[in-house]
């Protein structure tokens, strides 16, 4: 993030707006959307963040990819973003956004990191037994793809690391070869 304390001043700004106004919900789904695109769309990103592009152009952009496919309260607070040079900004809004939501709502993120995607299945006894051990009542998993674990998977959620991975357990071997403790003990 390049500025987190001005997109949490700025999301603050919109959740309390939208709670006001009873939009909370439409508001969520908006910066879902507009995160959405810029994590599929690196050149939309770009064109936010490039000193370039001129600011009526980057409205125009925003206006024909984001403005018609989201709320009037959203579109209203894009809009004001745009005009006032915040716009390298929004993709951290709508982070900020999204997580003072979750924080009101008290739905957690749970990431889940494996070799390969997983199952359904894998995912909801996942997120039940997170539920249940860590005695969460709501849980949002996210499943990321990383081959670099070789297999085995990692799970991250309220500053924890759970990690059962295979280069996890390559690293503590190679650090117990290091450290030669075997040789020692037959001595």
């Amino acid at each position: 993030m390049q500025n987190p304390r001005l997109a949490g001043r700025y999301a603050k700004s919109l959740v309390d707006l939208a709670q006001e106004r009873n939009e909370l919900e439409a508001v969520y789904a908006d910066m879902k959307y507009l995160q959405d695109v810029c994590k599929k769309s690196k050149e939309f990103t770009n064109v936010l963040r490039s000193p370039v592009i001129n600011a009526d152009t980057k409205e125009k952009i925003v206006n024909e990819i984001i403005i018609k496919n989201i709320s009037k309260l959203s579109s209203a607070f894009v809009n004001l973003i745009v005009k006032k040079g915040r716009e390298k900004t929004l993709p951290e809004i709508a982070h900020a956004v999204i997580d003072q939501y979750n924080a009101i709502k008290g739905i957690h993120k749970v990431k889940l990191i494996t070799v390969s995607p997983a199952s359904e299945e894998l995912k909801t006894a996942i997120a039940n037994k997170v539920k249940t051990d860590a005695k969460l009542a709501h849980v949002e998993l996210e499943n990321v793809v990383n081959e670099a674990i070789i297999g085995g998977f990692q799970l991250e959620y309220n500053g924890n690391l759970v990690d059962a991975s295979i280069a996890r357990d390559l690293r503590d071997i190679q650090k117990q070869f290091q450290k030669n403790t075997y040789i020692r003990n037959i001595r």
